[in-house]
């Protein structure tokens, strides 16, 4: 499989497992797009070992799990060392993503939680410490994950 070469198959078994990935087998699937689970489950492995799924996450909500504060931080690195201050920042306790970001000065975005600003002040300062330069912070109420729909066929 080439990088960009989904077909329309492959695109619908992806929004289908957006919506709700841990409670959505193969066979749910192979239901809803009328074909077998083993054609779904071929076409699944084709897609992890291509690199397309990267993975399977759980989407938390931090603030009940006791996490009250959770937070952007939006940083500026060198083009040169962008790529590896952002790996870095993911390994500083508190940080959940980390987002590279192509173009302007606000280049590294960064999303940490904490249950005090205590907690959010040591991110900052460990990020400070890396050599990124934090430009801006924001406190997010609350961040909703939804599927791409550009996965499915217009008709649908």
């Amino acid at each position: 499989m080439k990088d960009g070469e989904l077909d329309a198959t492959d695109r619908r078994i992806l929004y289908h497992l957006q919506q709700d990935a841990r409670r959505t087998s193969s066979s749910d699937i192979a239901d809803e797009l009328d074909l077998s689970s083993s054609t779904v489950r071929t076409r699944l492995n084709r897609l992890e070992e291509s690199g397309i799924i990267r993975g399977y996450h759980v989407d938390i909500d931090y603030d009940l799990a006791g996490y009250p504060l959770y937070t952007k931080i939006i940083c500026t690195a060198a083009v040169t060392e962008r790529d590896e201050l952002a790996n870095q920042a993911r390994e500083i306790h508190g940080v959940t993503a980390v987002r590279e970001i192509m173009t302007g000065k606000r280049n590294v975005y960064v999303n940490a939680i904490g249950q005090s600003h205590d907690d959010l002040n040591r991110i900052a300062g460990e990020l400070d410490e890396l050599g990124l330069d934090i430009v801006d912070e924001q406190i997010i109420r609350d961040e909703y994950v939804c599927p791409y729909h550009g996965f499915l066929d217009p008709d649908e």
